[in-house]
Formats: C-alpha cells, sequence, structure tokens
C-alpha cells in the first residue's frame, strides 16, 4: 500500500463515518433506526452509539446468515484483519467460488451498518460486536474455535512452555513470548503442521477429530491416556482449568483446511412452489374464503350485539368463553381466538367499561356493517397485516408462567407484521399460483434472521419460525391466499413491487441500501441558501471517499420492500379490495321460503334483508347456502323488535321466490295473537292480562312456583322477581309475554342495542423505533454534519485552551471585541454556548449584527440565523486560517 493510503485509512469508527457521504450516512441510519433516536450531535457521538451493546447486539439480530458468518469470522480473525485473511477463512483453503463471489457483499453489508470499518487491508470489527462473538469458556462461538495458543497459554509457566516446543520438535528459546511465536507460527503453517500430524497415533487424531468443530473444550483425567499425552506434549491440547483442555484456534483451522464455519451459507435458500394451480382457481378460492371470513365476523359480533362475555379481573376472555365462542362459531378454539382478535384489533369490539364490564360491538362495527364486502374485507386483512396482536399463543404461557387469553395482555410481538409480510413476499416472488412448502418458507427466514449462538435445530423457542406458520394458516383462513398459492388480490395488499429488470412492477420503495435521491449535506450542500464565508471549510465527509472505504451500496443483495408506511398501506388495501369485490357472490334479495318452516338463501343475502331473517329465524345450517328456522320463539323476537304480524307477511311475500308455506303463515298469526296478551312491568315485576282466566291458569301452574306470583287485581299478579327474569320465565312456560314501560307502552327490543363507547383500536407495539422517512434522514444528517463541523473546526489556540480548556472562556469585554471584528471582516467564529436550561454545546457561527446584549449571527450547526444573548456566551475562539 502506498503511503497516500496509508495516510488516509481511518484511525476510528468516528473518522470512517466522518469519511461516508451522506447517502450512506442515510443507509446506515434507516438500517439501524435506534441510532438517531434522539438525532446525535456530532460524527463521534454516532460513533460511540453505533459501538454500544445493545445497538450491536440489535444490529447482529438483523444480519442474514452469511454476514453474520463473516462477523463470526473477523471475530476469530486477527484484529485488524485483511480481506485475504477473512477470505481464507470463510472461503478455506479450497477458496469455495460461490463463498468467495458472496464475501464482498456480506463485507459492504457489515460496513453499512457500521459494523466493520476499516480498508480492505485493516478491517477491525466493532469492539463490542466482537467482545459478543469472540470465543470464550462462558460464551462459546458459534464458529466452534477454542482460543489461540497464546490465550491459552497465557497463564501457563515458563517451563512447561518449552517443554511443549522442544517436544514438538521446535528450538528452544529464550523466554515464553518468542516461545508461543514459535508454536504458534508450527500451527499455522500448512506444511509443517501436516508432517507432525503424519507421526500422531491413529487414536490421537481420532481425539482431535471429535473437538476439530467444536465445543473444543474436554475433560482429562489427572493421568491421562496415552493419545491424550501424546496431544498434550505436543501442545495440540492445551490445560485451561484443572481436569479441562482446549484445542488451540490454529490447530482447529488447520484440521478444518482454514474454515471457519463447517457449512458457509453463502446464498439463501430458495423458495420453489411445491404445487401449482391455475391462478383462476387460487383467486375463487381465496375470495371464497374472504366471503367466509365476512361472515364469520359478522356472525361473532351478531352474538355479542346485546353483550358479550364477561372481562377477566386480569384482562381478556376467560378459557370457557373462548369455547362457547368457538362452538357458535363452529371452529375449533384456535380459530376462533384469531376471529376475536382480528375484531379487536380492527377496532370492532371492545370492552364496554361498565361496573359489569363485558365485551361488545363497537360503534364501528356498524359503519364497517354498512361499507362494501371487499372494502370490509380489506380493513380486515390490512389490519392483520400490521397487527402485533399475536392470536397463535392463546392457550399458552407467559415468562412468569401465567396462561395467555384471548383479547387479554401478552399477546403483542413486535416482529409479527415483519415476519407476515415477509411470508407473503416470498409467496409474491413465486409464479401466479404456486405455493410453496411450509419447510422451504421455513428455511428461507431461518437464513435471512438466523437466531445467534449456537447452531442448533429450530424449535418451539423459535418465535420467527412459529411467526411464520401461523401467517401461513391464518392467511388461508382470511382469504389472503387460496391453496397455499399467494392470490391477486392478496399480491395487491403488499403494494407494488420492484421488477426483476430494475423498473416497477407495481411498486417502488427507495430501500436502506439505495437512497433515492442524495440526502442535503450541511451548509456547504445547501446551494446559494447558505453563505460561503472565506474562513468556512467544507467537511470532509463531502471529499470522495478513499479506495479504502469502497461504497457497500452497489452490492446489497435481494432488495425487497419492507412493510408499507400507513399512507401507502392504504392505497394498497384499495387495490386489493377493487380485485377482490368482482370475485365475491353478489348479493341477493331474496330467499326460497319451504313448507317445513325453513328458508334458504342461495347465497349471500342484501343487508337489510339479512339483518330482517336474522331476527325472523334462527340459522341452522351454514355454507353455500344458508339454512334458517322459524320457531315461535324467533318469531316472537321479531315481533318484540317492533313488527307486527302483517309487516311479517308482507316482508315474506316480497322476499320469498315461492309461496309463503301455509304452516309459516299460521305460526306467525298464532304467535302474534297470543304475544302482548300479558304485560310485565316493575313492582319489582308484575303481570297484567284483560283475561283473568290465563292469569288463573299460570297461578295454577306448577312450573309458576319459582317466580312467587300473587294476585293484586283480578287482572294483575305481582312478583319480587325482576322482569326480565319473570319474562325469560313466562316464556319457559310458552307463553308470549310482552314488556311495557311505565307508561303502559310496549317496549320494543332491538337486536343491535347495546354498543361501547366509541373506541380506538389497539396501537401496534413497534419493534423498536420507527424507520426514518426522508425528511427526518436530511435534518438529520444535516445536523450530525453541522455538529459535526463544530467539533471538529480548528481554532486558534486562546489563553484558556493553552491552559488546558476545551469549551472557550473568555471575558465579556474579549467576547464582545471579537463578535464586533467578526461582523466587519466576515470571520466564523468558534463559540460555547449555555441554553435556558442549562445545556451547553459548541457552535461554529458567523455574526451579522451585534447590539443591545445580543449577537445576530448565522449558525452553521443549526443551518439558519439565529439571535443569542451575549450574557449567554461562554467563551469564543476564531477559527484557524491555514485549516478552514
Amino acid at each position: 500500500m502506498s503511503d497516500e493510503k496509508t495516510a488516509a485509512a481511518p484511525r476510528s469508527l468516528a473518522e470512517a463515518l466522518r469519511a461516508r457521504d451522506d447517502a450512506s450516512l442515510a443507509a446506515l441510519l434507516r438500517s439501524r433506526p435506534d441510532l438517531i433516536t434522539p438525532v446525535p450531535t456530532d460524527l463521534t457521538q454516532l460513533a460511540t452509539r453505533a459501538g454500544t451493546r445493545a445497538s450491536v447486539v440489535r444490529a447482529l439480530e438483523r444480519l442474514d446468515r452469511f454476514a453474520l458468518q463473516t462477523a463470526e469470522a473477523l471475530a476469530v480473525a486477527g484484529d485488524p484483519a485483511t480481506y485475504e485473511e477473512l477470505l481464507g477463512l470463510i472461503a478455506g483453503d479450497a477458496q469455495d467460488p460461490p463463498v468467495a463471489a458472496a464475501l464482498p457483499r456480506a463485507v459492504a453489508t457489515l460496513r453499512e451498518q457500521a459494523l466493520v470499518w476499516g480498508g480492505d487491508d485493516r478491517l477491525r470489527l466493532v469492539r463490542t460486536a466482537r467482545e459478543l462473538l469472540a470465543p470464550s469458556p462462558q460464551h462459546p462461538s458459534p464458529t466452534g474455535l477454542g482460543p489461540t495458543v497464546r490465550e491459552a497459554t497465557s497463564g501457563m509457566s515458563p517451563g512447561r512452555i518449552q517443554e511443549i516446543v522442544t517436544t514438538a520438535g521446535l528450538p528452544s528459546t529464550h523466554d515464553s513470548v518468542s516461545a508461543v511465536d514459535s508454536l504458534t507460527a508450527l500451527f499455522t503453517d500448512r506444511r509443517r503442521m501436516a508432517a507432525l500430524l503424519a507421526g500422531a497415533p491413529a487414536d490421537s487424531l481420532d481425539v482431535l477429530g471429535r473437538l476439530v468443530w467444536g465445543p473444543p473444550y474436554g475433560q482429562v483425567t489427572p493421568d491421562p491416556a496415552p493419545r491424550l499425552r501424546w496431544l498434550l506434549d505436543r501442545g495440540l491440547l492445551l490445560p485451561t482449568a484443572p481436569g479441562t483442555v482446549v484445542l488451540p484456534r490454529e490447530v482447529a483451522l488447520h484440521l478444518r483446511e482454514g474454515r471457519a464455519h463447517r457449512a458457509p451459507e453463502p446464498v439463501p435458500p430458495a423458495v420453489e412452489p411445491e404445487v401449482a394451480h391455475r391462478p383462476q382457481v387460487v383467486d375463487a378460492t381465496a375470495a371464497g374464503q374472504a366471503h367466509t371470513a365476512l361472515a364469520t365476523v359478522e356472525e361473532l359480533l351478531k352474538d355479542w350485539d346485546e353483550g358479550g362475555p364477561n372481562v377477566l379481573r386480569a384482562g381478556g376472555l376467560s378459557v370457557r368463553d373462548l369455547k362457547r365462542t368457538a362452538v357458535a362459531l363452529d371452529v375449533s378454539e384456535p380459530v376462533a381466538a384469531f376471529w376475536v382478535e382480528l375484531a379487536y384489533a380492527a377496532g370492532l369490539l371492545a370492552s364496554d367499561g361498565e361496573a359489569d364490564e363485558r365485551y361488545a360491538a363497537t360503534p364501528a362495527y356498524d359503519e364497517w356493517l354498512e361499507r362494501p364486502p371487499a372494502e370490509r374485507w380489506a380493513l380486515l386483512a390490512e389490519t392483520w397485516l400490521t397487527a402485533t396482536r399475536t392470536p397463535g399463543l392463546v392457550g399458552g404461557r407467559d415468562a412468569k408462567d401465567r396462561a395467555l387469553s384471548a383479547l387479554g395482555p401478552g399477546l403483542d410481538r413486535s416482529a409479527a407484521p415483519e415476519v407476515r409480510h415477509r411470508v407473503l413476499t416470498l409467496l409474491a416472488g413465486l409464479p401466479e399460483g404456486g405455493a410453496p412448502s411450509v419447510e422451504s418458507v421455513l428455511a428461507r427466514l431461518r437464513w435471512e434472521r438466523p437466531l445467534r449462538g449456537p447452531q442448533r435445530a429450530p424449535d418451539e423457542d423459535d418465535l420467527r419460525g412459529r411467526l411464520a406458520r401461523w401467517t401461513l394458516s391464518e392467511a388461508e383462513l382470511l382469504g389472503v391466499t387460496g391453496r397455499g398459492a399467494l392470490s391477486a388480490h392478496g399480491r395487491a395488499l403488499l403494494g407494488p413491487r420492484p421488477s426483476a429488470k430494475g423498473g416497477v412492477k407495481a411498486r417502488s420503495r427507495t430501500t436502506a441500501a439505495t437512497p433515492a435521491a442524495p440526502v442535503p449535506t450541511g451548509p456547504e450542500g445547501a446551494g446559494d441558501k447558505l453563505p460561503v464565508h472565506k474562513h468556512h471549510r467544507a467537511p470532509e465527509a463531502s471529499r470522495p471517499e478513499t479506495e479504502a472505504q469502497p461504497q457497500p451500496r452497489q452490492l446489497q443483495p435481494d432488495p425487497e420492500p419492507g412493510p408499507l408506511s400507513p399512507s401507502e398501506q392504504a392505497v394498497a388495501s384499495a387495490a386489493a379490495a377493487r380485485l377482490l369485490a368482482p370475485l365475491l357472490p353478489e348479493p341477493l334479495d331474496h330467499v326460497l321460503l319451504q313448507a317445513d318452516l325453513t328458508a334458504v338463501a342461495p347465497g349471500p343475502l342484501r343487508r337489510p334483508l339479512a339483518d330482517t331473517l336474522g331476527v325472523l329465524a334462527d340459522v341452522e345450517s351454514k355454507g353455500g347456502a344458508t339454512v334458517y328456522r322459524f320457531t315461535p320463539g324467533s318469531v316472537r323476537r321479531a315481533l318484540d323488535a317492533g313488527r307486527t304480524a302483517s309487516d311479517l307477511h308482507a316482508f315474506l311475500a316480497a322476499h320469498s321466490r315461492t309461496p309463503v308455506p301455509q304452516p309459516l303463515a299460521y305460526l306467525i298469526d298464532d304467535v302474534a295473537r297470543r304475544h302482548g296478551h300479558l304485560r310485565v312491568g316493575a313492582a319489582s315485576a308484575y303481570v297484567r292480562c284483560d283475561d283473568d282466566a290465563l292469569l288463573n291458569e299460570i297461578l295454577a301452574d306448577k312450573r309458576s312456583a319459582g317466580l312467587r306470583l300473587r294476585r293484586l287485581a283480578p287482572t294483575v299478579l305481582a312478583t319480587q322477581a325482576d322482569p326480565a327474569t319473570l319474562l325469560e320465565g313466562l316464556r319457559a312456560m310458552g307463553y308470549a309475554p310482552a314488556a311495557e314501560s311505565a307508561e303502559g307502552d310496549v317496549l320494543i327490543a332491538r337486536a343491535d342495542s347495546h354498543r361501547t363507547p366509541p373506541r380506538t383500536a389497539p396501537e401496534p407495539v413497534p419493534d423498536g423505533p420507527p424507520a426514518p422517512d426522508a425528511t427526518l434522514l436530511a435534518a438529520a444528517i444535516r445536523a450530525i454534519r453541522a455538529g459535526d463541523l463544530a467539533s471538529t473546526a480548528p481554532r486558534k489556540p486562546t489563553t484558556a485552551q493553552v491552559a488546558g480548556g476545551e469549551l472557550p472562556r473568555t471575558s465579556s469585554a474579549e467576547t464582545l471585541a471579537t463578535m464586533q471584528a467578526a461582523v466587519l471582516t466576515g470571520e466564523a467564529l468558534w463559540i460555547g454556548y449555555v441554553n435556558a436550561e442549562g445545556a451547553a454545546s459548541q457552535r461554529v457561527i458567523a455574526p451579522i449584527r451585534v447590539e443591545g446584549g445580543f449577537v445576530t449571527a448565522y449558525d452553521h450547526t443549526a443551518d439558519e440565523v439565529r439571535t443569542y444573548p451575549l450574557h449567554r456566551v461562554t467563551g469564543v475562539a476564531e477559527l484557524a486560517d491555514d485549516q478552514i
């Protein structure tokens, strides 16, 4: 490397960030949004924050498998490492071509995320990442490698080290340091190491074979067997504690042919279609399931119209109520939990907030019912795609071993929206009508977000895997997919996607790796709006990057779009509704009445017809056609709702394609004749009837004993029971009483009478800070650049600085004189400033006017003209002429 390149090489992560352009900084902040909350004051603070443990852990967890393997290899390489050394650890001595081809992309990803910095000749893993990934007895490395020879022999006596060196066939040295260097050189020399192992006993090689891929630690007795003694004497196994030995890293790498990982995975596993269906069949199947989904949600909330189950004290639905709901919907309990949670997340049901708190439909449910079916489905699908509520957890246990109940706390999982979107995106990448196997989808997701730590088979602890399985089943229930393949309206729900040729297939989104436009920089990047002074120096970040800092953005693979913003999702949902609408069955305005007191609806019914028929009859069976049965109770329910017998006859005649059967007409007339003959009011409750013989009949009936009725007058009976209990008791005896008000009017009971107060849908729990938008990124980068300029601009030495002070400290007279001189000369100054809250900061300003105890100046740090009280300026210093 030339002297010029050496001089340009960054000496810290902060310098490496300072050498980036604004597009690269925007990519970093977009991929690691925690770094921008709050906005760092300068690039040094940004680098410090990027190296904190919490931020590094989060960044590592979002790496794909090969990028993580690359970081793990760097953690066991030298510090710094060359690109060739890293290539050897990843691709092995054989230089596996696919691995070698994918490595530049992985290194670029690590650089972009500020986990690696430095040129190809001096690659450095961020210190915190090295601490997390490097091997240690407490935290074994996923590579299965152990400590180096130097680390393993750090506590060994010099005499024992010399014995090992001599036994290994090396000349003795005068100190332990050179002896360890000599032993390390032997173990890293492929030819000499092969010659040493050629003389090893076969059973000794078997021992090495058991340790080579990890774990590298083993147990030995105080008197080791000959096969172990041979290895211990030559340092091929080194003691780390009494009874414990370890395979040195250099020996393991020789036996592995230089590879840090047994199976590097440079290429993501493909998601291939397992079954192919015609797209028309997929769309029709999904549309049918979407119609069923709407009917299921309506049935659920109609069942809870007059008040649903009680709310548990700890919140949520009881196991018994969930079972009852599952029976009512004719589904399994997990599926019932899904529909209940979906309606809750969509804001269609909530708790009513009463003293005896119950679940009920919200006013939003009535508005939802008035919308076209396709739009109602789009709301459910959009809610499902973006909600963090996870119904699949219902029935499990939380970290404190408490049961997780439907509608209860503890069901939010912030990763759920991302996993759902990614699973559907993988399905969208297949040919239309293609349905993949579940295992291929899970394998791809595990590659994109591997479990950190020792390699292990995925199990129930893999939350992302479980979320993916639930996504596939829930998408089928909701009608987003049909027969396992993504439907056309499900594809539209994801929004437009970039095409393979780089154009826009349906949506063009800016990825984290390739911003759509350069982000404005500090003052020098703002064009004519900002004054440029002769002492104003352009920041180093605006200069072209050196060869030591390649642009990682050009090497990003598979730029799949992420979840949409709320406005984009609304547009996508509307497009999905337009595609689904022609596939849904057209609502009918008629039914077929039959002589067995049933009515057959050969398809979905229009809203007024469905509502009225739902009150007048009971649903007997569902499917392609719905069968309703008329009973005395159902007819009485319609009469209670304010209908008259003539209204019901007219309604049936108007909406039936067959003549109204005589048995049904007789049923309506018979129930109507008896309906309201008895009147129930509050005494606690009373019964009145003009026919005293009927009241005598009630008193004589043994079934009325529980009501404890007594006669107040020939036409009036009274009881201590409440009116509702009295109504139910008389109806159970076969009578048809009607409730009346205090004025004697018949009370009309409507099925939709109970609603909660207006409620907002539950907000999703974010997975960390939200991704910044372009406006925030532009403002943040401008502020960071300006703050960095203020903190790094060279200053002329002042008396206070010579004495050791960092923040300028000058007297009021000196401050005023320097400010006034700068107004005349147009020079920029470096000031220390303390705001009204007592927070101190450094700023670079160009004074414009000084009067009345205030200085008006263009503030390069804030990128605007500001006025500052002079008494809050702690000191002032001129910027160095030869540096700016």
